[in-house]
């Protein structure tokens, strides 16, 4: 996908991906078309924000939607959020839920694939005044009154292709549908890869309201609920476990944080933690040598329910989203809290 592989065989792989990706882009088009002209969109009796990204992989949502849903319960707004609920399976909730309810408690989250009904149900029977609709940008069934989409720095436009050929989900030029557009993980590139998505970026929406962001490391968590300063890593000697959708960006994370990161073990998005994987996990820690601590994301942390892994403590990396200061941005979201 990213095209850096040469040779005959990657250029013929590329090929039958973009063939692939004429039938995909046919089916998004007509899809956007028929939402454009307001076939099939239904409200729901409160506002609706929907935080959503073009590409597939993790572009750091939970953070932001964790601050967003902080900002409103200020202001004695009762949120709810809705989602589809992707890789739960027969659980009640999936591993994002598990963690936005970590980070807080106060506020429900209603996973369903029909988030009109998601919407239906945190209106009526959780008498929500508002809606944070996570990963919503392509569910346009659902009416939203604010569009913020997430792109992340350290992969911004999924290679520059649709699926499957890339990771991108629609056209970048669907940004035009969207009011704020928040960059993630920026401190984690060159001033010049921002300059050349802002470019990108504004021939498409000139109006869009372009902010920054960074995902900030905020403490260790050790389960069950055992909190330490993030300087606890420095200098220390760890070996990370993740199975999100963006993990180059979980290790420069955690070494910007000053750890030496020696091993790591990479598993799927969304990977469930069942017998066989721990015990694959305890094997792999049981064979590393010299290593001070296991490292994993909160997100794993809440499906592994452990403090330790092969006699090894296991901690997780809590990341919070900081959005750069914006009087525009405060405006839209006062003036939504005031309609609730």
């Amino acid at each position: 996908m990213s095209g850096r592989r040469r040779g005959l065989f990657a250029g013929l792989m590329r090929a039958g991906l973009s063939a692939a990706a004429v039938p995909y882009a046919v089916v998004v088009a007509r899809r956007n078309r028929r939402f454009d002209q307001g076939h099939g969109v239904q409200r729901c009796d409160a506002p609706v924000i929907s935080i959503g990204n073009l590409t597939t992989g993790g572009t750091g949502k939970t953070p932001v939607v964790a601050d967003l849903a902080r900002r409103f319960r200020k202001h004695g707004v009762r949120v709810a959020i809705v989602s589809r609920g992707y890789g739960r399976g027969d659980a009640d909730e999936n591993d994002e839920a598990a963690e936005l309810h970590q980070r807080l408690p106060d506020v429900p989250h209603v996973q369903n694939p029909d988030r009109v009904e998601a919407a239906r149900i945190a209106v009526d029977e959780l008498e929500s005044q508002l809606i944070l609709m996570d990963d919503g940008f392509q569910h346009r069934r659902l009416h939203r009154d604010l569009d913020i989409v997430l792109i992340d720095m350290t992969c911004p436009f999924g290679y520059g292709h649709l699926l499957p050929r890339g990771l991108l989900r629609e056209p970048i030029a669907s940004l035009t549908r969207a009011q704020v557009a928040i960059l993630t993980r920026c401190d984690q590139v060159a001033e010049g890869d921002i300059a050349a998505v802002m470019q990108a970026i504004r021939s498409c929406n000139q109006d869009l309201l372009v902010l920054r962001s960074n995902h900030r490391p905020s403490g260790l968590l050790q389960h069950p609920d055992q909190r330490t300063p993030v300087d606890a890593l420095r200098g220390q000697r760890v070996a990370l476990i993740s199975g999100i959708g963006n993990p180059a960006a979980f290790r420069r994370t955690v070494e910007d944080g000053g750890a030496e990161v020696v091993a790591e073990k990479v598993l799927p998005d969304h990977a469930q933690y069942d017998r066989d994987t721990i015990e694959q996990l305890n094997r792999w820690a049981d064979g590393l040598n010299d290593v001070q601590q296991l490292i994993c994301t909160q997100k794993d942390l809440v499906k592994l329910q452990t403090d330790r892994i092969a006699k090894r403590p296991l901690l997780a990396l809590t990341i919070d989203a900081e959005i750069e200061p914006s009087e525009a941005f405060d405006a839209m979201l006062e003036d939504l809290a005031k309609s609730c």
